[in-house]
């Protein structure tokens, strides 16, 4: 069997106080995603795996993949064998399932082997999804830029960097990512918005089983009938309602961070180019703001919802859209940092108990909670002056740390919190 290893992942930290050493941070291209749901490390990551492992091996006659861990617990849910039934076609794949055990590096870890027409094994690969999209390996991240783009990795830094050359966090980023970063952020604000509209034009059940009806057009019907103090909420909670509901669907959305995540963004940002007029290069500047942070939280600790709980792709989509939303209201470097601090911190331990392991329940609601939160924070934020005590690094270490000390059945394996409870009182209900 050739390269077939178990992957070495680095940049651990060990407690709340310590930092990961200077290491420069990722592309924010590297953040943003357009894919197809419902999970960005359950169905896009195994899919690019696949599909790179397919082109590695083309004399291949057949295909095995082992699941572990998360990835085996709640993959059928989150169509992980479709992707990868998918990806390997027209070539057949044998899936092995093994939720009860895990690779030593990540709760996302699979091993891809191709096989010849005798069934030897010809090559092996051990790779791990470790959210939004991304893959690691024995070598490292796979596939990823691996040019300096952020040479400062914690936005204390960041803020003292630009406090001192007058730049406005957009700008910074615009500096840091060069050429050709209008373009990108223009195609992701594009396939935002067209996940939104087809999630309001679209009724009827979500797959799966659970019988959940979609209701983002209903939410946006109703919303026109409110008065100005409920049309907000109900705006915001179409919008998210729409995309998560697309992303349940297996339709295609951006990451931001990750597919279970992917409506709040684009429901913050929809609701104020509806109310702010805001201009293209307001949106642009504000999705390359959000992907700053997003991009900040997935360097320091985590976005997999397998790793760290829901705290880390929900509580992250919430600090995201809430420093753009207080970009977009004019709000200072400080106000900005303060908004996105409270998005993150008022999600901590936040878990990921998805019933029947669907992107469903309660997924497409937190999106829409954290929608409406991530404005409320906006708003909390302007109104003070941007001081406070415990600063947005700060709390990513501690997110880190909270998600490393939850139980694994409370991080995306679908066996307690929410998922379990839901399954026995169907049981109780059958009987």
């Amino acid at each position: 069997m050739v390269g077939l290893r178990p992957a070495k992942l680095t940049g651990k930290t060990g407690g709340v106080g310590r930092l990961r050493p200077e290491v420069s941070m990722d592309s924010i291209r590297q953040l943003y995603r357009v894919g197809q749901g419902p999970s960005s490390s359950h169905t896009m990551g195994p899919r690019f795996a696949a599909e790179r492992f397919c082109r590695r091996v083309p004399r291949a006659a057949g295909f095995r993949v082992t699941l572990f861990g998360s990835l085996a617990a709640t993959g059928r849910g989150h169509l992980t064998d479709r992707a990868l039934e998918e990806a390997f076609a027209p070539k057949p794949v044998e899936i092995v399932w093994r939720p009860d055990e895990r690779l030593p590096e990540h709760p996302n870890g699979m091993r891809l082997e191709a096989l010849a027409e005798s069934g030897e094994v010809l090559a092996g690969w051990e790779v791990c999804s470790v959210g939004g999209g991304a893959l690691r390996d024995a070598e490292g991240m796979v596939g990823e830029q691996v040019d300096s783009v952020y040479p400062l990795n914690s936005l204390q830094k960041i803020l003292e960097h630009c406090d001192r050359y007058g730049q406005s966090l957009g700008d910074y980023v615009f500096e840091r990512e060069g050429e050709g970063i209008e373009a990108f952020l223009g195609r992701i604000w594009d396939a935002m918005c067209a996940a939104i509209d087809r999630g309001l034009q679209t009724e009827g059940p979500l797959p799966g089983g659970l019988g959940l009806a979609r209701k983002a057009r209903s939410f946006c019907r109703k919303a026109s009938l409110f008065g100005e103090h409920l049309k907000q909420s109900g705006l915001l909670c179409a919008y998210a309602y729409a995309v998560a509901e697309e992303n349940a669907a297996g339709g295609i959305i951006v990451t931001a961070p990750t597919c279970g995540s992917s409506g709040v963004l684009p429901a913050v940002l929809r609701y104020l180019d509806e109310t702010l007029e805001l201009s293209w290069q307001d949106i642009l500047r504000a999705l390359a703001v959000a992907g700053l942070i997003g991009n900040l939280v997935k360097h320091n600790a985590s976005i997999s919802g397998a790793e760290v709980g829901c705290q880390g792709e929900v509580g992250t989509a919430c600090a995201m859209a809430a420093a753009a939303a207080t970009k977009l209201h004019g709000g200072s470097l400080a106000q900005i940092e303060y908004a996105a601090e409270m998005g993150l911190e008022h999600h901590l331990g936040l878990t990921c108990d998805p019933v029947g392991g669907l992107v469903q329940i309660p997924c497409i609601e937190r999106n829409a909670h954290a929608a409406s939160r991530a404005l409320a924070c906006c708003h909390f934020a302007l109104l003070s002056d941007g001081r406070h005590k415990v600063s947005f690094d700060t709390i990513v270490r501690v997110m880190k740390e909270t998600g490393q000390a939850l139980p694994s059945l409370y991080r995306e394996t679908a066996a307690g919190g929410i998922a379990r409870a839901y399954e026995d009182e169907a049981g109780k209900t059958k009987t």
